[in-house]
Order: C-alpha cells, then structure tokens, then sequence
C-alpha cells in the first residue's frame, strides 16, 4: 500500500511529518509514503497571525487537499487546527504529545526575568505578548513571522534581543542548545494543542483510519480532547489570548486554563480534574466556569480592539 501525506513545506513540518512516517512503518512495515508539500495562507501572507481574521491559516489548504483525495491523510502541528473540522475529516490519530511548553531563547544566555529593560523580544502570537508584558512590561514586544530557523535568524542577526518559542518544535529540530529558559506553566499558559500532531484523514476512510489508530496516543488524546473541547465552546482563536494545558495522571485528568484582558492586567483562570475518559466534559465544563468568570466580556474587548491593538504598545 501507498500513500500520498500532506504537509507544510517548513523544515520543522517534514520533520514532523517524517516523524509520524517512521512510528507508521514500525507498527505496520508494508505500506509505503510519498510526501507533498502544499502551500497555506499562513506561508504566503507576512502579516501579523493576530490580524489575520480566518481559521485555520496553516492547515486549510492542505485538508482540502484530503478532502479533494490528493492526498490521503494530512500531518499537522496540532494547536494549528480550529476548534472544528469540516464534517467528512476527523482527527483519526494523536501521536505522542512533545513538550508544551515555551521556552526563552537569546544569544547572550539571558533569563527572561535578567534581560535589560527595553531589549525587544520578537512574538506574533497574542498569548505570548501578553504573558511577556504581564512578567516584564518593561521590555518592547514586537512581532515577528517566519519559521523557526528564520525567526531564530532573526534572533541573532541582532533584529530582536530575545525571541519566545515552542520547545517541542525546536527539540524536534534538535534545536535544544539554543534554549535558555523553560518558561513557568503559571506565566506562559500554552495554545491548547501546543506540542501534540494530529494525523487528519477523511472520516470514511476506514481502512487507513484503521492504520493512523495504531500510533494513537491514549493519554495524548485525552489532553488534547479536553483543551479542544474548551477551544470550540469558547470560539476562541488567534483573536483570543487563550491558554490552556491538559495533563493526564493515570486515570485522572487535570485541564487548567486562563484567559487575559486586553491591557494584560486582569486574568481569569480555572483549573479543574476529571475522569481521563470524560475528557470532552471537562473541557466544556472549564468552558463554562471560564464564561462565569467574565470571559466572555475579555473576548468581545478583544474583538473590537484586535485590529487596532499593537503588540509594540
């Protein structure tokens, strides 16, 4: 058998697709890949993520290309996904989650806490400006696109002191070298999905879903249910600073989440346990209390003062 695997064309997302096409072999070694790269919105438009008002900047394109049967499944970075796919796919397997968390990276080896006031630390992600902002309003965030590589480039070429970025993609670029801080889950909330792939196929597609199951998750999956569940109950998106983290220990489930006003100085959050498999409850119920809270009202400021909103602010 052979199978056509859509994905990005960045070096981290063929790593990443090559990754899951190892854990395939070793678990069914008579099926054969070939690789094609296609091209999102997320590639071709330099703007800010923040202000760019669609779903699914990174991966549309690409499960269309499922849908359409060019391709048979798709690799994705899993925070990149909506809170809802079209109705024929289905996340059919989440392999082993990577480490969620952000990191810190600079080249004079600097904490973030002793990086000297007004050095300029390069994010386009909402959540993270405002973190930053929250532990060290005194520096200038200002935003930054490419991947990885580039951003990291960018870095030290001297165009940003410090950058923030996602541990588990440079690990999976055996970047950890450059790493200088792991940033505390209690300051730097991750996406929810952060650190986690997901293998999208059509949802007919019995015979290769059969397959994608074998390198599934349990654990991984249950995480990623709860925080995609709070995700799609609060329509949340790039728009929305909205962390979240699922961690299973053993039949238990904790998801803890947290939400930011605009200016950065009032956070609501939540943190609540469940069964491991009543992962989807749990995320809608974290929802729920997170809208009791006030939510709501921080997500409608932040709907009307997104596109006016600068992160150099």
């Amino acid at each position: 058998m052979k199978f056509k695997v859509g994905t990005r064309g960045s070096k981290l997302s063929i790593v990443q697709t090559q990754l899951v096409l190892d854990i395939l072999n070793k678990v069914q070694d008579d099926i054969e890949f070939e690789i094609v790269t296609i091209k999102t919105k997320g590639d071709t438009d330099a703007r800010p993520l923040y202000t760019i008002d669609r779903n699914g900047i990174f991966e549309k394109e690409i499960d269309a290309a499922v849908q359409d049967g060019k391709v048979d499944f798709a690799v994705h970075s899993l925070k990149d996904i909506p809170s809802f796919l079209p109705e024929d796919l289905t996340i059919a397997s989440i392999p082993r989650r990577e480490s969620p968390y952000d990191v810190f990276v600079n080249n004079k080896r600097l904490k973030l806490k002793d990086i000297t006031s007004d050095s300029i630390i390069g994010t386009s992600s909402l959540r993270r400006a405002i973190q930053i902002r929250r532990v060290r309003g005194d520096v200038i965030i200002r935003p930054i696109r490419g991947n990885i590589e580039t951003r990291v480039n960018k870095m030290m070429n001297k165009e940003f002191d410090a950058v923030v970025l996602a541990e588990s993609g440079l690990k999976r670029l055996g970047m950890e070298d450059i790493i200088v801080e792991r940033l505390s889950i209690d300051d730097f909330m991750p996406s929810p999905g952060q650190g986690a792939i997901a293998i999208v196929s059509r949802d007919d597609d019995h015979e290769l879903i059969k397959i994608l199951k074998k390198i599934d998750y349990e654990k991984s999956r249950a995480e990623i249910t709860a925080e995609r569940a709070l995700l799609f109950r609060m329509n949340a998106g790039c728009r929305f600073p909205l962390g979240a983290l699922g961690s299973v220990n053993g039949s238990k489930l904790e998801l803890y989440a947290n939400v930011y006003s605009v200016d950065g100085t009032e956070m609501i959050d939540v943190r609540k346990s469940g069964r491991i498999d009543n992962a989807e409850n749990l995320g809608i119920s974290v929802a729920n209390e997170l809208e009791e809270k006030g939510s709501m009202k921080l997500s409608l400021l932040w709907r009307d003062a997104v596109d006016k909103w600068s992160v150099n602010k």
